[in-house]
């Protein structure tokens, strides 16, 4: 029996990576930047906590009906694509043998090298192939909503718990500096994870995240201080 050969693509990370490090990404962010906008309002550190609490819940259900509808609607699309292939096959094989071997001819084979390949191809699995290379559906980039959903709550409630353990543990007259610090560093951390991962660039990653992390919860700290003071 002939050994086959494995390899592992970053590419098949794309999918839960996307999700994971978008939730986790929002969470700091969101919650750290809310929590900012309560310390300058110069509310007690209860609300502070309160409000952390609730945008992690908020957030986090946000977070996954968002990616839930829309990768959702991806996957019906892909089904509704699937469906009209397999009636084309059915009702018109020798059209979509055709088809399949323009698309061959169009990559660089041979006109007779590319119609052997697409028989060969459709006698095995026609709509498989059809769908890796007509439509660019495959196993590795299917839509799977529940998983981006799940995957979406849960990163963005871990990434939330961090500035809410802040809270916690730090006293009040040093805790805009522990959260705005301590928020941007993991921030840092998660984009340089990411990068590394994706095979990019950690430092450019890591800065990336940083920066806009930074600016948002500085201009929502801008708003609390500017609210607070209204109020």
């Amino acid at each position: 029996m002939p050994h086959r050969h494995h390899e592992r693509h970053r590419s098949q990370h794309s999918g839960w990576l996307r999700a994971a490090v978008l939730g986790a990404n929002d969470g700091i962010i969101s919650t750290a930047s809310l929590m900012m906008g309560m310390v300058t309002a110069g509310v007690s550190g209860s609300t502070i906590l309160l409000s952390g609490v609730a945008g992690l819940v908020a957030g986090a259900m946000s977070m996954a009906a968002g990616e839930y509808v829309s990768v959702r609607s991806q996957a019906d699309t892909e089904a509704a694509d699937l469906a009209r292939e397999t009636h084309e096959l059915e009702t018109n094989p020798g059209g979509e043998h055709r088809e399949l071997e323009e698309i061959y001819v169009a990559r660089g084979l041979e006109r007779d090298l590319a119609r052997e390949v697409a028989r060969q191809l459709m006698a095995h699995d026609a709509l498989g192939a059809h769908a890796r290379d007509e439509l660019g559906i495959t196993d590795i980039f299917a839509a799977r909503p529940l998983q981006a959903a799940l995957t979406s709550a849960l990163t963005f409630s871990v990434g939330a718990f961090i500035p809410l353990v802040v809270v916690l543990l730090h006293p009040a007259e040093y805790i805009a500096f522990a959260i705005s610090s301590i928020s941007l560093i993991a921030l840092a951390m998660l984009g340089g994870l990411a990068a590394k991962v994706g095979g990019a660039n950690v430092f450019a990653g890591a800065v990336r995240v940083g920066f806009w992390g930074a600016a948002a919860m500085a201009l929502t700290a801008a708003a609390g201080h500017l609210f607070g003071a209204v109020v």
